[in-house]
This record gives C-alpha cells, sequence and structure tokens, in this order.
C-alpha cells in the first residue's frame, strides 16, 4: 500500500511538472505572438527559437509556434521585397547619371553580361602606349588591365601600384593567352594581363584613394618596367569605380528580391496546407 502511494505521488508530480513546462512554452508563444503583432521580428523569432530549444516535447505548442515562424518569415519576405523596390529605382538612376562617359562592349553572340568602358580608355583610343585601364560588367565586377606596349617583351605578370612610401598590388597572372596575353606586330610587343574581381581590388581600391597623388606603376613579374598613371586614366578609375559600386547594389537587390519572393511563395504553399 505504501508502494503504491508513493507511486501515485510521483505521478501527480510528474503530471504536474509536465503541465507547468506546457504553460511555460504556451508563454513563450505568447510572447512571441505579441511581438509578431508589434513587428518585432527578431525577437519573434528569438522566443519561437528558445521553444524549440527548450520545449520540443510540448507537441501542441511546438506545432503553433512553428506556424507562427513561419508568419514571421513570411513578413520578413514581404519586408525584404518592400525595400529592394523602394531602394532599385534609386540606384537605377544613379547608374543612368553616372555610365553617361561609359560605353557597353558587348557581343550578344556570345556575351550575357556585358562591359562598361570610360570612353576614352577605349582599345583605339589608346594604341601604342603603355596605361592601366579599367571596366566593370554590368553585374558590377570590376576588372583592372595592365597593358605594356614596347619594342622588348616584358612577361609581366602584375603591377604594383606606389605613392608617398606606400603601395599596393595585384594578384600575380600566369600567362595563359585568356587573362594574360600578349603578340607581336612590326617588331613591337603588347601585353595585356587582367586582374578580374578580387584579383586586383587592393590595388583599385589604392589608386582611387591617391588619385590625387602621382602614382608610379611597376610591372612585376617580368623584365622590370615602371610608367606614371596618367591623370586621365586614374580619372577613368574613379568614374568605373564608382559605377561598379552602385551596379553592384542593384546586383545584390535583384538577388535579394528573388529571393525573397521565392521564399514568400514557399512559405504561402506550406501555410496553405494547413
Amino acid at each position: 500500500m505504501k508502494r503504491l502511494t508513493i507511486y501515485i505521488i510521483g505521478a501527480i508530480l510528474l503530471f504536474a511538472g509536465c503541465n507547468n513546462k506546457e504553460k511555460e512554452a504556451r508563454a513563450r508563444y505568447e510572447k512571441a505572438a505579441t511581438f509578431y503583432k508589434q513587428n518585432d521580428l527578431f525577437a519573434a523569432k528569438n522566443e519561437i527559437d528558445s521553444i524549440r530549444l527548450y520545449y520540443p516535447k510540448e507537441v501542441k505548442v511546438m506545432k503553433d509556434a512553428i506556424e507562427l515562424k513561419r508568419l514571421v518569415e513570411l513578413k520578413e519576405a514581404d519586408r525584404n521585397i518592400a525595400y529592394c523596390d523602394s531602394l532599385l529605382p534609386i540606384r537605377q538612376k544613379e547608374v543612368g547619371e553616372l555610365n553617361k562617359n561609359f560605353i557597353l562592349e558587348k557581343d550578344t553572340f556570345y556575351q550575357d553580361i556585358g562591359n562598361y568602358v570610360w570612353k576614352q580608355q577605349t582599345i583605339e583610343r589608346n594604341v601604342e602606349r603603355s596605361y592601366i585601364r579599367c571596366k566593370v560588367s554590368e553585374d558590377g565586377v570590376m576588372s583592372l588591365e595592365s597593358v605594356y606596349f614596347g619594342n622588348h617583351s616584358l612577361n609581366h605578370t602584375g603591377i604594383k601600384v606606389s605613392t608617398n612610401g606606400i603601395f599596393a598590388e595585384t594578384a600575380s597572372i600566369p600567362y595563359d593567352g585568356g587573362l594574360n596575353y600578349r603578340f607581336q606586330d612590326l617588331g613591337n610587343t603588347t601585353e595585356v594581363v587582367t586582374y578580374k574581381g578580387e584579383n586586383g581590388v587592393d590595388a583599385v581600391k589604392f589608386i582611387y584613394a591617391n588619385a590625387g597623388e602621382r602614382i608610379k606603376v611597376e610591372y612585376t613579374g617580368g623584365k622590370a618596367y615602371t610608367t606614371y598613371m596618367a591623370d586621365a586614366d586614374k580619372k577613368a578609375l574613379v568614374a568605373t569605380y564608382d559605377l561598379a559600386t552602385v551596379l553592384t547594389d542593384i546586383d545584390t537587390l535583384i538577388r535579394e528580391r528573388d529571393k525573397a519572393i521565392r521564399r514568400k511563395a514557399y512559405l504561402e504553399g506550406k501555410l496553405n496546407q494547413e
């Protein structure tokens, strides 16, 4: 009899404990719902996550919490779409203002994405000279190019830019006939090395930040060669970098908007199934 009494008391305490757990979980759920109504979505998700962490066995509350989290994420998706929709026209207008001095080079036969080039830096306007040129793709990826023209080969693979005792370098791009190519014509050699994206970003930012200074350019990886960046070329790089920044913003906004739209469709599908 005594043993039976102990079992009964234990069962009562266990039931009371389980009931308390459910109440605690439900309280957190109600708190999360309040945050949701107040549009404090971060706090709402934190409360929901705490339910999943501390009360995973409270099935009824967990089910409600999962549905609430979907509602929270749906509201987040709507917020992200609205944010992107508000900024995209502004950035697109900025592109229209910035690219007036650029031309778009694009062969639609084999290129899905073209490149904006500063008008004064097109190849036909810069034959038979060594200089630094740049371009930016339509989705905002900037490329730096070191062009060498002379009566002997350098076989260079990179550049170092410097002024006032500070410097930056590009990555080393080995000869491959593509990003690093060279040819000879009438006894002269032309070499062009392209530093795309991260391969040239340090040099690009250095030139951009020091555009008002006299910038020395050393061709590296082959025979020594030094020149100084023309003011017109520095101006082109500054304008290209500004355009690249806006184009990158646009590309990011479009991607984030598309991701939010897909997420919204998924969440609505899940909510409609319940």
